[in-house]
């Protein structure tokens, strides 16, 4: 009776609701508080979404030119990708969504979802790239190079590592991300420091150098398939960083945004430089591997400069594992909460918007891991014993399907400024109306993806043409399929 009384007073006189929006706005400064960032935090927070090792071994295989490549991607296509993304996630409302909020608020409903489906699925066949790299340093840490050259069993293991980690997702997604940063820093970061350290013991102890940098050479003199079709890894390279881009407004200084994506570049290149440079001197090109490469680079410095090689990069193979295995983690629960809020609205089929008791969208999190499971029995049993084939169309495909999403997000970036240019935001990567920073990224993005086509250097005749059709039918599928979802999904 009490109790019914208390709620009659509160109903009668309003008091509930003045408790709500107290309680509302308590809230919100609290989080707020919780997620303020200083700036050193979301460069930790955006780097370890950009910088990977699975592309070190190609960068090093492709020469001096890699260095004209890493520029040309980084400074003319990543730093005003992260502008734009920036600007875009300082609209007022456009703060939650990332991707998905920006393109639908310029393009309308159908493209902001179709742009999300892709930034979700891309990562499928990219998880392929990551678990090659995994067995490939698996390969040399138990001197069994069988794991890469044998078709069913690379196979077998992809399935235990990607199904492993799809049953530990249920620990809950910030579990997750704290073991993501600590493999992340043991496995990817320390790896890559002590390789650049190695290689300037290798330089000064007067080693033999495979690989020399100098005017002629960095810049390509001629536009061929070969020289176009290398470029594409550089700019995969430099793909996520506006992942970050609705952290943005957690800034204590908003304004330094700017200068942290500019900071995160500039690492980036640098370690993919270096990283790369080491690998593409140390080694002769033809005895580059793909998903190998790093590994094996690593224990040809350590026994040029007269350390014990042989065991030390064991020991770094394993470490390098654990850190694309991270990787994977944080890739495979981070897109499904997208998805996740996407089918809550109705985008997916009801089943899909149930989680655990732990907030973690299980039924999502498997339906991609079944997706990972189909691309790799493609791609995996079509290059039969050559690895790196195989590491080549999942890397191009995933290329290919990240630059279907940077493509619309970047028509999105140009609208908003042709047509709304009265919207609210916190953030201008420019304030005036020059967009010819944005096109030249645009007509960068869209050349990328139609050469991410070209059978990559040294893929056998025999294989090009599966190289074409595979990478055909995966993007056919990939552009067809969220159509068609969205064209159903008032049904669900």
């Amino acid at each position: 009776m009490k109790k019914c009384i208390i709620n009659f007073r509160k109903n009668f006189f309003g008091g509930n609701i003045v408790s709500d929006k107290s309680e509302s706005l308590t809230k919100l400064e609290e989080d707020e508080k919780y997620n303020r960032l200083t700036a050193l935090k979301l460069f930790a927070m955006t780097s370890s979404m950009v910088i990977s090792v699975n592309e070190l071994a190609p960068f090093g295989k492709t020469g001096p030119t890699a260095v004209f490549y890493l520029l040309l991607a980084g400074l003319i296509w990543f730093v005003p990708i992260t502008q734009m993304a920036g600007e875009m996630a300082s609209v007022d409302g456009w703060d939650k969504g990332g991707i998905f909020t920006w393109v639908k608020g310029s393009l309308g409903d159908r493209a902001g979802w179709t742009a999300m489906f892709y930034q979700w699925i891309h990562i499928t066949v990219g998880m392929n790239t990551m678990m090659y790299v995994i067995i490939g340093a698996l390969s040399i840490t138990f001197n069994t190079p069988w794991f890469n050259t044998t078709p069913s069993i690379r196979f077998l293991l992809m399935m235990v590592i990607i199904w492993s980690i799809t049953i530990v997702e249920m620990v809950g997604v910030k579990k997750i991300g704290h073991i993501a940063e600590w493999l992340f820093a043991l496995g990817i970061a320390l790896p890559v420091i002590l390789l650049i350290v190695t290689f300037f013991i290798y330089l000064i102890q007067g080693r033999p150098l495979y690989m020399h940098l100098n005017w002629n050479n960095i810049i390509p003199h001629h536009l061929t398939g070969t020289t176009l079709v290398a470029f594409v890894p550089f700019v995969l390279a430099f793909c996520g960083g506006e992942a970050s881009a609705p952290h943005a407004k957690y800034l204590e200084n908003p304004k330094k945004y700017s200068t942290v994506m500019l900071a995160l570049a500039i690492t980036a290149i640098s370690f993919d430089l270096l990283g790369s440079t080491a690998i593409g001197m140390s080694v002769p090109k033809d005895q580059i591997q793909n998903s190998t490469g790093f590994v094996y680079t690593f224990g040809k410095i350590l026994d040029s400069i007269g350390l014990l090689g042989d065991l030390i990069k064991k020991f770094i193979g394993v470490l390098l594992a654990a850190g694309i295995i991270g990787e994977l983690g944080n890739w495979l629960a981070g897109p499904s909460q997208g998805m996740f809020e996407a089918a809550k609205e109705g985008y997916m089929p009801k089943f899909f918007a149930k989680s655990t008791n732990r907030d973690v969208p299980m039924r999502l999190i498997v339906l991609q891991t079944l997706i990972v499971t189909a691309s790799a029995v493609l791609i995996t049993f079509t290059s039969g014993k050559n690895s790196d084939f195989a590491f080549n169309v999942s890397l191009a495909a995933t290329t290919a399907q990240y630059l279907m999403v940077y493509i619309l997000m970047l028509i999105s970036y140009i609208v908003l400024k042709i047509k709304h240019g009265n919207l609210k935001r916190s953030y201008y990567m420019t304030k005036n109306k020059a967009l010819g920073i944005t096109i030249i990224a645009l007509v960068i993005t869209v050349v990328a993806f139609f050469i991410s086509f070209i059978p990559a250097q040294g893929t056998p005749t025999y294989l090009r043409g599966v190289y074409v059709w595979t990478m055909i039918g995966l993007c056919m599928i990939v552009t067809i399929l969220p159509l068609v979802i969205y064209h159903y999904h008032r049904h669900f």
